[in-house]
């Protein structure tokens, strides 16, 4: 036990868990003042402003943000940093030209409201897209400190806006703008102190070094962004086909379920995954065998997840309802019908990037199509009945199975790369 706490993984994963603790909690907080000062709409609105963001954001950098951590040559990192600081500077340059159309596109999602504040994408997108960059960067030179520090600043903006926008009465915009500035804001923060030295080491573009990485890393743009795009898109998928057909209310409530859900699940999921990510491409490129880490993790997880999902079954609506109000405990019952996806999800999630470590984009991309077929068929069913709560038991069932046939591949890949090492 001494040991395994002693460990810089245990140890960077502590760090990073306890900020992501803070700002989650942080974050929930909040939302009993949130659900009494905004209505479901403003809730559903924001969702789906931040669902369509979500996507722009991935394309963004051709997902080359996650080649960072590989090469060994520090000098092949910087030139990749610098490649998606271009390809995202190009992205906010055709989201600028696009605020014109914004009418046409609200009109798309049924939601005038999106016209109102599409001119904030291009913010949105450039935060959010600056920070994948740069925290896969902190995870390469092993700055956790400063990632600790961007989950909490992000957090007490985002948090400190919603109410201080919404206490003064801007309700049409203020869960919007807080989410669209929180991040930048952060950013800044996570950059003080040292951050500047930091940083400047990534100036001095080399033309020439850019080309080279972005065609050894060509598999990224070519099947790790349609995968990751898909794999984004599954997830989104009941905001975006469901709002035109039950309305902003009652995608406020199933938002408000997905914000519950996720963000204490993520805090856990992103912590661990990122250290993992490290410590694992750090063994590989020593030819170390990796299996005893990442498979004792997958098991321990669902050993003590099971008992605890159990037990939320059974108190999800009266625990939404005390949290948020009576009129909330909808989003309770939605949150208890996700729950196994949720489990699934949050076992197997931490250990996704075998994928890009092993370079197995192309099989990953083929698996998240068959993914993203059966997500819109579980969505379709409950569009034909208009039933919501089937639909989103549907939903939640498919995505449970699909995690659950990656995790067997992972297992697969993993050994097989064990068994491949010489016997020491």
């Amino acid at each position: 036990m001494s040991k395994i706490w002693n460990s810089p993984s245990v140890r960077n994963v502590g760090k990073l868990l306890s900020a992501n603790v803070l700002a989650q909690v942080l974050g929930i907080l909040v939302y009993p003042v949130l659900t009494r000062l905004y209505a479901p709409e403003d809730f559903g609105l924001l969702n789906l402003f931040m669902s369509i963001g979500g996507i722009l954001i991935l394309v963004s950098t051709a997902d080359y943000q996650n080649a960072i951590v590989l090469p060994k040559e520090d000098a092949r990192a910087r030139a990749l940093v610098q490649l998606c600081i271009v390809l995202l500077a190009i992205t906010i340059m055709v989201l600028v030209v696009s605020i014109p159309f914004s009418l046409p596109i609200a009109a798309l999602f049924k939601a005038p409201g999106l016209a109102r504040w599409w001119w904030l994408m291009p913010v949105y997108v450039g935060g959010l897209g600056m920070w994948a960059i740069l925290s896969n960067y902190y995870i390469r030179v092993k700055s956790f400190q400063r990632m600790s520090v961007y989950q909490v600043s992000q957090s007490l903006f985002n948090a400190g806006g919603k109410m201080g926008f919404g206490a003064l009465g801007w309700l049409s915009g203020g869960l919007i703008v807080s989410t669209v500035l929180a991040p930048v804001f952060a950013i800044g923060v996570s950059l003080l102190n040292g951050g500047r030295r930091l940083i400047s080491r990534l100036f001095g573009i080399d033309r020439s070094a850019i080309r080279e990485e972005a065609v050894a890393y060509r598999n990224f743009p070519l099947y790790s962004v349609p995968r990751s795009l898909v794999s984004t898109l599954c997830p989104n998928l009941p905001i975006l086909m469901l709002t035109p057909v039950f309305g902003l209310t009652e995608l406020g409530y199933f938002g408000m379920a997905l914000t519950l859900a996720m963000r204490p699940l993520q805090m856990i999921v992103q912590s661990v995954y990122q250290v993992l990510l490290q410590r694992t491409a750090q063994m590989v490129n020593k030819k170390q065998r990796i299996g005893g880490l990442l498979l004792r993790f997958v098991a321990m997880a669902f050993v003590v997840l099971l008992p605890v999902f159990a037990g939320l079954f059974f108190i999800l609506p009266w625990l939404t309802e005390v949290l948020l109000g009576a009129s909330w405990r909808i989003s309770g019952e939605y949150i208890r019908l996700l729950l196994p996806w949720l489990l699934v999800m949050t076992a197997v999630a931490p250990i996704g990037f075998i994928t890009d470590v092993f370079a197995q984009q192309r099989m990953a991309f083929a698996i998240e199509i068959l993914y993203l077929v059966l997500s819109v068929a579980a969505l379709a069913i409950g569009i034909a009945v208009r039933d919501f709560r089937i639909t989103v038991l549907c939903y939640s069932l498919v995505n449970a199975c699909v995690i659950l046939g990656q995790m067997i591949w992972y297992i697969w890949l993993i050994r097989r790369y064990d068994r491949s090492l010489p016997v020491s």
